[in-house]
């Protein structure tokens, strides 16, 4: 087992490795991508009882699904506004049911599965960086007339009660979210997928991939795979084997740290285990940790693919400016990982050719959409619905190369401007 330095990896809860993929095999579906996309649609075939095989070219996990802040709870990295004006308001509440069915996926493993390494915690706060109660208020009530999903909102000063920054003002309570340990999530979803037939292979880097004709073949440095279906679920660090999706795709950077234990100073700051996100286009999320011992905080984003060597003070700045009390704080471990973003926000989900699928573009929305996309997935080569095609108005729109990497970079300071004024 290889990954990268993270709080994640250190607390493994397994150790197991998987060999690389070797001579030649023969299935119904080949997925492409070890992470929470492909594992749940792997999961889902292999419920179904087809058989199945993952080429993974790293770890299980190894990518943004098993280096984010682990939470799991409704909606897109798009707002709903955004998505009903693209679509109309009724396919944008299909599509936000969806999300929401997404989460409870990813719930149903655990209980189902009794991954306690997981390590579910309840609760997500939504806070704000101005004053915006109205229109929290209005999203509260459209959360629940439109899907029955109940959260609550909370005024400015028990949002302080809890989370002591003057930086923040109203937010809402989501008791419905949760936040977990991706990479144990991920390793345990493995397992379960081999004990249903399902094969996964690691250190299995596809270098050629035939698509065309009823029988696809993927090639790997010591191996080759002939399936009826291939699903592409490569993510954050998808390649060029297949040009159109590398070309719809923007690897973007987040970073995410871990402090040292110490409860007593972080529960003077942080006063509980919910999780916590604010309302900037690339704000701040953070939970407390390894029981309550330690702050996860994450944030940023950039084009660059390289991690700064500043990283660990880049985050430690943002965490003291929102809590000055924690200027005592060190931190442990820092860590940076690639998420999948298309231009338009929207995870891309569908068809690329026929019995060809893809599954990726999940950066900024959270676990519950790598959740709902491998099962739609999965249900569009069993035909048992046509979900997927909800997602078809968000295709496999071109990255802008050089220029859209550019203008990626130049929005994401603005943005930081934009919230920078508004806050003052």
């Amino acid at each position: 087992m290889t990954y990268p330095d993270t709080f994640y990896a250190r607390t493994a809860a397994t150790t197991k490795g998987r060999l690389p993929l070797q001579g030649r095999s023969e299935v119904d579906v080949c997925i492409v991508g070890g992470g929470l996309a492909g594992l749940t649609c792997a999961y889902e075939l292999a419920q179904a009882r087809r058989s199945v095989i993952v080429l993974e070219a790293e770890a299980v996990g190894w990518g943004a699904s098993g280096r984010n802040g682990g939470f799991v709870g409704p909606g897109y990295a798009r707002s709903h506004a955004s998505i009903a004006s693209a679509i109309g308001e009724a396919k944008a509440r299909e599509l936000y049911g969806l999300s929401i069915e997404g989460m409870r996926i990813v719930s149903d493993n655990i209980r189902e599965l009794d991954i306690g390494s997981a390590d579910p915690r309840p609760g997500k706060i939504g806070v704000v960086r101005y004053d915006s109660g109205d229109s929290l208020k209005r999203a509260r009530d459209r959360l629940a007339e439109d899907h029955g999903h109940g959260v609550d909102f909370w005024p400015t000063e028990q949002v302080r009660d809890v989370l002591r920054s003057s930086k923040y003002h109203q937010a809402l309570f989501d008791p419905h979210s949760f936040h977990i340990h991706p990479l144990n999530y991920a390793r345990a979803l493995a397992d379960a997928i081999e004990m249903r037939g399902g094969r996964i292979v690691e250190g299995s880097r596809v270098v050629s991939a035939e698509l065309a004709g009823p029988q696809k073949r993927l090639v790997t440095a010591s191996g080759e795979v002939r399936a009826r279906q291939v699903v592409f679920a490569c993510g954050g660090y998808t390649d060029t084997i297949v040009p159109k999706l590398r070309a719809s795709q923007l690897p973007i950077a987040t970073y995410v740290l871990t402090t040292e234990a110490a409860p007593e100073l972080i529960g003077k700051a942080v006063a509980t285990r919910a999780a916590v996100s604010d309302d900037r286009r690339a704000g701040d999320y953070y939970r407390l940790i390894d029981g309550g011992q330690r702050l996860l905080w994450g944030g940023r984003i950039t084009t660059r693919t390289s991690e700064p060597h500043d990283l660990a003070a880049l985050l430690r700045r943002t965490m003291i400016s929102t809590y000055p009390e924690l200027e005592g704080l060190k931190v442990e471990i820092a860590w940076s990982g690639l998420m999948s973003y298309a231009r338009h926000l929207m995870p891309q989900i569908g068809q690329l050719s026929p019995h060809v699928w893809h599954c990726l573009g999940f950066g900024g929305h959270g676990l519950n959409t790598t959740a709902i996309g491998g099962r739609v997935v999965a249900e569009g080569i069993l035909q048992t619905s046509d979900r997927h095609r909800l997602f078809a108005p968000f295709g496999l729109v071109w990255n802008g190369g050089v220029f859209g990497t550019v203008a990626v970079q130049a929005t994401y300071w603005r943005y930081q401007m934009m919230d920078w004024l508004r806050e003052r």
